[in-house]
């Protein structure tokens, strides 16, 4: 199964921030990536400073052939495309595409020429923003190192474990 994590909290040239999720799903299956699962748009509170205005965030189930590597660079590529520039960690921008998951490959940081590989994404279980859509769209799926489904890391995100 391949994850990933989208979100915008500014305009973009494909328009409004929903715009911009919409149209970011649309460039990834127009690369021959299918969207097999997409969540519901939800706005959310921004992580890092909080100066910005709020976000929309989804998740999608993808199926490809690409490499883990390839992916992350066509994902990159289509945040250029909407006009993301990457200025200050956690900042306000028009797009974000993150790989969370890809069939439950584990790799520690490996440098590629856009950026350090992490996977799964190291912040999954921190992001309430990540882990209530994953609930809605792959409630089974398990974490490949933790082995927690999402709602569990929920439980635990919001302090209810003993739940």
């Amino acid at each position: 199964m391949i994850l990933i994590a989208l979100g915008s909290n500014l305009d973009s040239r494909w328009g409004s921030p929903r715009q911009t999720l919409m149209a970011a799903v649309a460039e990834i299956q127009r690369r021959r990536i299918k969207v097999v699962a997409l969540s519901t748009l939800v706005a959310t509170p921004p992580m890092g400073p909080q100066n910005q205005p709020m976000y929309v965030n989804a998740v999608a189930r993808i199926a490809t052939h690409k490499s883990p590597e390839a992916l992350l660079r066509c994902l990159h590529q289509i945040e250029r495309e909407a006009g993301r520039k990457r200025l200050r960690r956690w900042g306000a921008r028009c797009l974000d595409l993150d790989l969370l998951d890809y069939h439950g490959v584990q790799r520690k940081p490996a440098h590629t020429s856009i950026k350090p590989l992490t996977l799964p994404h190291p912040g999954i279980a921190q992001r309430s923003f990540v882990l209530e859509p994953l609930a809605e769209i792959v409630p089974a799926w398990k974490h490949p190192i933790s082995h927690q489904t999402p709602a569990l890391m929920l439980r635990k995100l919001y302090g209810l474990n003993s739940i």
